[in-house]
């Protein structure tokens, strides 16, 4: 790692991290900002959720490095983070390139704190979150006027590997909730909402939204499991709790009607 930052205002170009936000999955709902810093960039750091054709936007020039979680190939953060500098020492301006917003639950903002460590200029470039860009893309707004007055967006997996106790904090309101990382913990999230007497709550699962593979399931919030089941939904998915579900999807919502009179029986 770089030892001495007495020659930092000397080089050129001078070491730069740009954390770029590449959008919920529609590789059109980039920034025309994200686009830039990629188009500038001497390399790229990409995760698996980012769709491969944003990397079109850069130069031929430019090295491109998966460093996300697949299917036998993982890389640490803390490998991930010595890359950054190294490669940003190395060649100049880096690019992180995120799913989503990098600062909604992206460690965006530990990546900015441990290049700057090492003297590196900083940027964040905000993407579209998929915490409410799946909602939107499967016709569900997050708040409708006199159903609901706001709406949280929590993780279904803390750093300890717990679900975060915010759920059972939410379903005291009439906010919707977002739970994103929680498709492993359907039937422990089902079973608190029908513990805090929410079982019948409108609920839905949005997989790969806001892209041609989407797929949608409505149902209840204490049936969740099932509906993953029945409906064949995975990862990348995120899950949405909320009265209104039920109305932006009235002309459908009857076809989900008989898990609620089973409830009530």
């Amino acid at each position: 790692m770089i030892q001495q930052l007495s020659r930092f205002k000397s080089l050129e170009p001078q070491p730069k991290l740009s954390v770029v936000g590449a959008g919920p999955g529609d590789p059109e709902l980039i920034t025309l900002k994200a686009i830039k810093a990629l188009q500038s960039a001497q390399v790229v750091l990409f995760d698996a959720l980012v769709d491969t054709r944003l990397l079109e936007h850069c130069s031929d020039s430019c090295e491109k490095i998966f460093v996300g979680k697949k299917a036998g190939e993982s890389h640490s953060q803390d490998a991930i983070n010595a890359l950054i500098v190294k490669k940003a020492y190395e060649l100049g301006h880096v690019v992180r390139l995120k799913g989503g917003d990098p600062f909604v639950f992206g460690r965006g903002q530990e990546e900015i704190e441990y290049a700057k460590q090492f003297g590196l200029l900083t940027a964040y470039i905000p993407g579209i979150s998929s915490s409410y860009a799946a909602a939107g893309s499967a016709d569900i707004p997050l708040t409708i006027r006199g159903v609901n007055e706001s709406f949280w967006v929590m993780t279904g997996t803390k750093s300890d590997g717990s679900l975060s106790n915010d759920l059972q904090l939410g379903l005291q309101s009439t906010a919707t909730i977002i739970i994103l990382m929680g498709m492993h913990r359907l039937t422990e999230i089902s079973k608190i909402c029908r513990e805090a007497g929410k079982a019948n709550l409108s609920a839905a699962i949005v997989q790969n939204g806001t892209m041609s593979q989407q797929k949608v399931g409505l149902g209840i919030a204490g049936e969740l499991e099932n509906l993953a089941k029945n409906e064949d939904l995975r990862n990348p998915a995120v899950i949405i709790i909320g009265e209104v579900v039920r109305h932006a999807k009235k002309d459908i919502w009857e076809k989900v009607s008989h898990l609620i009179k089973k409830n009530e029986q």
